[in-house]
């Protein structure tokens, strides 16, 4: 039996997010002795998009692919980075002619592995049905690997629990990412997929998930757009881990990551 090490980081949130994903990421990487790093990228940038500045700061640390999001057209530089580089996704299920790439096949020394971006519709746009889409992509990534991971970024927790039942068994391990707030539910479902909530986001803390704590309260009280700027202080990174058994595709260990771990006040 061959196993995979998988690990992914959760929402990387601007320069704070980068600034702890470079200090400690080569260090998870051994730990973990991953052999495939995914990370969500969509908030890279300022808290919007991910350019090739980004992305090449994360390749170059040991990231694989980088998965995105809602977010990951809202700057010029990373519509065009999306372009030209096939490692760093986008969600499918958008309309067809968006430009970029909704799936990547990674090669690693113990096989390939196939990322998989898909986008929820509950509270956010109206694109295609993330569902159907799972069906025709996964039937073809079956014909080149049983390793298959997804990252599903949406709103709401129920449409995520109602995703990983229709697709338990069907891929190696779904995570949920988007709301920034890590939930302690991971698990491996009955037939073999590893799954969490939401993974968490990896950036400031002394925040509203992420952005500057006044501004989003005046966003609130007011209902006017306000400028998004993104936090500075106690930054966590937020991650997980799958161990995944190349024969089967199945999930036979998960590990939530926090770190550092947050001080309980008494």
């Amino acid at each position: 039996m061959t196993l995979i090490n998988l690990l992914f980081i959760g929402d990387i949130i601007g320069k704070p997010g980068m600034d702890m994903v470079q200090t400690w990421l080569p260090s998870l990487i051994q730990k973990y002795k991953a052999d495939i790093v995914i990370a969500n990228g969509e908030n890279a940038s300022d808290g919007k998009g991910c350019t090739d500045k980004e992305g090449k700061i994360l390749f170059d640390l040991g990231v694989n692919v980088i998965t995105g999001g809602n977010h990951t057209w809202d700057k010029h530089q990373s519509q065009e980075y999306l372009k030209n580089e096939p490692r760093s996704i986008r969600p499918l299920n958008y309309p067809k002619g968006t430009y970029g790439n909704g799936y990547y096949i990674a090669e690693t020394k113990k096989g390939k592995v196939a990322v998989v971006n898909l986008q929820g519709r509950t509270f956010m746009s109206s694109i295609d049905c993330p569902f159907r889409t799972s069906d025709w992509v996964l039937t073809k990534l079956k014909n080149e690997t049983n390793i298959i991971f997804v990252d599903f970024h949406a709103e709401a927790t129920a449409e995520k629990i109602a995703m990983i039942n229709y697709l338990d068994g069907k891929v190696s391990a779904l995570v949920g990412t988007h709301t920034h707030v890590q939930t302690s539910d991971e698990r491996i479902f009955p037939n073999g997929t590893g799954f969490i909530t939401d993974v968490g986001m990896t950036g400031p803390y002394d925040s509203v998930i992420g952005m500057k704590t006044q501004a989003a309260i005046n966003r609130f009280i007011f209902q006017t757009p306000q400028k998004y700027e993104t936090a500075e202080k106690d930054v966590h990174l937020c991650g997980i881990f799958f161990k995944i058994d190349s024969d089967s595709g199945k999930t036979v260990e998960i590990e939530r990551i926090l770190f550092p771990e947050f001080i309980k006040k008494k």
